[in-house]
């Protein structure tokens, strides 16, 4: 068999109807969670939805999207290495999500450190601020990037069940990732 045309060592690919499941739970446990946490902080809860508030949460939710997607650029940087002109973002209008890639390969420790940034900047930061401000609409942004982080937990089991000096590379146009041994890192970036 040509050891150039061998394919990966294994595969890691999401089931997006099982991940849009899993996030819509994951949001709602959320703000369950976050809510009960803001009542007993407060003595209770109020909960105000206007205009201007629906408008805020929209535009908020666009922006920490777009940063979801920049922080992962920022991982592959710190962790992977990757030149910045070696980077992708963008949004896949067909399949309803943001994307944030790399045609660079990485090590799994890399990449899942590169999963989890936004998890921790996009959605913990703001409910901590949330809960320190007593502020529901950051609450309510944090539990939706919180679920909206769905896929790249789903990512970051699979990931973990693998050695961490693998390499993988990630897939421009589907929520795909190829990892390889170590020993086809010539034969990968020859």
């Amino acid at each position: 068999m040509d050891e150039q045309r061998k394919g990966p060592d294994h595969i890691v690919e999401l089931d997006l109807p099982k991940v849009a499941k899993f996030s819509m739970i994951l949001t709602g446990l959320s703000l369950v969670i976050l809510f009960v946490i803001k009542a007993i902080l407060d003595k209770g809860i109020s909960i105000q939805i206007t205009l201007w508030n629906t408008l805020f949460f929209i535009v908020g939710y666009i922006i920490l999207i777009v940063l979801h997607e920049l922080f992962h650029l920022l991982g592959f940087r710190l962790f992977g290495h990757v030149p910045w002109k070696r980077m992708i973002v963008g949004v896949n209008l067909k399949m309803g999500v943001a994307y944030a890639t790399t045609d660079q390969l990485m090590t799994n420790r890399a990449i899942r450190k590169a999963l989890l940034l936004p998890f921790w900047t996009t959605g913990v930061l703001p409910a901590i601020f949330g809960i320190a401000m007593s502020n529901g609409l950051l609450l309510g942004l944090a539990a939706f990037l919180i679920g909206g982080a769905a896929g790249d937990f789903v990512m970051y089991q699979e990931l973990r069940k693998l050695p961490d000096d693998w390499l993988v590379k990630d897939d421009p146009q589907m929520p795909k990732l190829y990892l390889y041994t170590p020993e086809r890192r010539g034969e990968l970036e020859g």
